[in-house]
């Protein structure tokens, strides 16, 4: 987890290789159990590739127009979508699972309808097996990655008026931008490939349960049935949510946002109307109930948790003792917004704080402390694992051939000729430091050394990403990134640069170290699924290129699309209200105005808190690491959640995450059966639903036709439009 929160779906995606044993009762059940104890995590060893099977069929065509196709149209799915609810609460979700349960819902039927030859079945059709499947997911992860980008560090600029008005002023400039992130995390994945999972041989919980998906949907004797149940879950929920979302985008006070506080305080109980301005009201949203069930009970009940704490308790009693302040929102009602960040008059961020400022430094260091000490407690088992794998330090002999090399030696067990050739990448890799070097100096102002600073801080930053995420599967990529700020912060004092300055190579940076190690991690978790099913690890390369290629221009247009629809993402009101709550970014513009001024723009009490906090977040990762049994760290709250409530004000996607998890944990217990075969497939389509519906509202937000000029807004706080 991160400070864009990025929750993988770790307790969606090994839960289907440990409940066959549940499944009994009926036909559909007995095959379910076949084809789970087929997969069983235990029968085989999850660091090596998965046997052949004895009726395999012979794919020749494993690299294919179609799945290049298919597997980026599936990326821009999940990209379109991450971007929203990045905006929304800076969550985020993999695209693996998805591209290869939708890729083969797609091919699969196509390659037995078209003939295999003439121009169209040369292209499109012919047989589809699990490693074409697994170039599908390939292109699928790399379409739907570095969207981080644009909704943390990148809008944080526009806040802090550093560069152009408007992104699409700055079109060239944001393509350059993600490129230099984007391409260099690419290429240096394949030193990390071989060190991670030939070498330490990490488990990667998500892609290793993505592996075992395509496996066994291409089984001759269960996958049909399976792969017909899950794909038309997948679907129904998907268009469900899709139709739900943009029509209730005409009534969101009726259909989707139900402010309790507003309607108690329209019949007569006028104090209550506390519970709607510290944000206390439902939303029905799918996106984040799929959020919940994909992360699970801890995760989801520590944000929820920390909600309570952060704007149940917290910021009433700032508000009460005079310590944080609001802003009247309405002439005509009590409305008060407490969600101001920003201020005409510098002084007030000290003296004049909002309650979600103010909280804004406790959630912020407790997720870094939280990150690092959690990293700092694995320090002992990574360095083990270096030591164990026997790591080579010289890294001019990552870049070269072994000139001794000993095939009955070798621990990587894919054939030597379907790797990537060392000539490629690094290639790849040393033009890509140097185009990055130059777009930095040409479009940002930053010298050759701080451009390879921001390259090699972002390498560094790789290796905490695919150690967390191998092992634990979550990537604390972005929270950790955020020591590239306060790297640069020193840089930009001992260099004297005026405060714009500062603050623009600031932000850059970050986005180059933060973008270039989530991609890093994202390609090597990839890579760990073609490994299992004995994919060519060249043609997953291929494939990542060419998604990364669309993800450049896709997310471009995207976040220009979205801030042209809701400009308030860049500028928000004094108020600090806005349909997209951009947590992230309100986290990075803060810090990157923190390490450059001369003075904190912290209040004291928010900063002593924060250090508490902070303090007490380490104490409970070592108390957990020592002294608790491994079986009961579930009940050890997830400082990291609690950090991000205290960031996002937006208390309803807690409260929907928490009923999600909830409702997974009574599914799986009452019906394990049918958890296994459609909870992913369900909470996956609820997301990219929702999250395709919000790209649907901005166009129609863009075309001026949307609710607010033609929907209700009954229902809404103070009688105006809520969507």
């Amino acid at each position: 987890m991160s400070s864009t929160a990025v929750y993988g779906p770790e307790h969606g995606g090994l839960a289907e290789l440990h409940r066959g044993e549940s499944s009994t009762g009926s036909s559909n059940e007995k095959n379910l159990k076949i084809e789970h104890e087929e997969y069983e995590v235990n029968t085989h060893d999850i660091t090596k590739p998965f046997p052949p099977e004895p009726d395999e069929m012979i794919e020749t065509h494993q690299l294919t127009l179609r799945a290049i196709i298919v597997g980026c149209a599936l990326g821009a799915v999940v990209g379109a979508s991450n971007i929203y609810l990045g905006l929304k609460t800076g969550f985020t979700f993999g695209p693996q699972l998805f591209g290869a349960i939708f890729g083969f819902a797609i091919i699969k039927p196509l390659s037995k309808a078209l003939p295999e030859t003439g121009i169209l079945g040369r292209l499109f059709g012919g047989p589809f097996g699990p490693k074409e499947n697994c170039t599908v997911q390939s292109a699928a992860t790399a379409a739907g990655g570095i969207g981080i980008l644009f909704v943390s560090a990148v809008p944080a600029m526009y806040r802090l008026n550093l560069l152009s008005v408007l992104p699409k002023q700055d079109i060239g400039r944001l393509i350059a931008l993600t490129v230099c992130a984007g391409f260099y995390g690419v290429f240096f994945v394949i030193p990390l490939r071989k060190y991670y999972i030939v070498k330490q041989k990490l488990t990667f919980p998500t892609p290793a349960a993505t592996a075992i998906t395509i496996r066994a949907l291409h089984n001759s004797r269960t996958g049909a049935i399976a792969a017909r149940k899950k794909s038309l879950a997948l679907l129904t929920a998907f268009a469900a949510v899709f139709v739900y979302k943009v029509v209730s985008g005409y009534a969101p006070g009726l259909l989707f946002d139900w402010h309790i506080g507003w309607t108690l305080y329209r019949l007569g109980f006028t104090s209550i109307i506390s519970l709607e301005n510290y944000g206390w009201f439902i939303e029905f949203t799918p996106a984040f109930f799929g959020a919940g069930m994909l992360s699970g009970l801890n995760a989801s009940w520590s944000f929820f948790g920390g909600s309570i704490l952060a704007w149940g308790i917290i910021a009433p009693s700032l508000v009460a003792t005079g310590r944080a302040f609001g802003t009247p929102a309405s002439d005509e009602y009590p409305l008060v917004s407490y969600l101001g960040l920003s201020f005409s008059d510098p002084t007030k961020y000290t003296t004049h704080p909002s309650p979600r400022y103010w909280l804004l430094w406790p959630g912020i260091l407790m997720m870094l402390l939280y990150s690092f000490a959690d990293l700092g407690m694995n320090s002992g088992a990574i360095i083990t694992n270096i030591r164990k794998a026997g790591f080579n330090w010289d890294v001019r002999t990552w870049f070269r051939d072994d000139p001794d090399y000993n095939a009955d030696e070798d621990e990587d067990l894919s054939p030597r000729e379907d790797r990537v050739p060392t000539l490629w990448w690094t290639t790849g890799l040393l033009a890509s430091i140097i185009v990055s070097c130059a777009i930095l100096a040409k479009m940002f102002s930053m010298n050759v050394g701080e451009a390879i600073l921001s390259l090699v801080l972002g390498f560094a930053f790789s290796f905490i990403g695919v150690q967390s995420a191998g092992t634990t599967d979550v990537n604390p990529v972005s929270t950790v990134a955020k020591a590239s700020q306060l790297i640069f912060g020193g840089v930009a004092k001992g260099a004297g640069l005026a405060l714009n300055p500062a603050q623009t190579m600031n932000l850059t940076a970050g986005v180059i170290s933060a973008g270039s190690a989530a991609q890093s991690t994202d390609m090597t978790g990839d890579l760990k699924t073609g490994y299992l099913l004995r994919a060519k690890p060249r043609n997953q390369f291929i494939a990542q290129l060419c998604g990364a290629t669309v993800a450049i221009f896709l997310n471009v247009g995207l976040f220009i699309l979205f801030t042209t629809a809701s400009p308030c993402i860049l500028h928000p009101p004094d108020s600090g209200e806005c349909t997209y709550g951009a947590p992230s970014v309100s986290a990075w513009a803060a810090v990157a105005v923190a390490v450059v001024s001369p003075k904190l723009p912290i209040p004291p009490s928010s900063g002593y808190t924060a250090i508490a906090l902070g303090i007490f977040a380490v104490i409970s990762v070592v108390v957990k690491y020592l002294w608790i049994p491994k079986k009961y760290w579930h009940w050890v709250p997830n400082w990291n959640a609690v950090g991000l409530a205290f960031v996002t004000p937006q208390i309803y996607y807690s409260l929907a995450m928490a009923a999600g998890s909830t409702f997974n944990f009574f599914w799986a217990r009452r019906n394990p059966a049918g958890f296994d075969m459609y909870m992913f497939a369900v909470a996956a389509g609820m997301l990219a639903g929702e999250g395709l519906g919000g790209v649907l509202q901005a166009l129609l937000a863009v075309a001026k036709v949307d609710g607010s000029l033609y929907g209700t807004a009954i229902g809404c706080p103070g009688f105006e439009f809520c969507g």
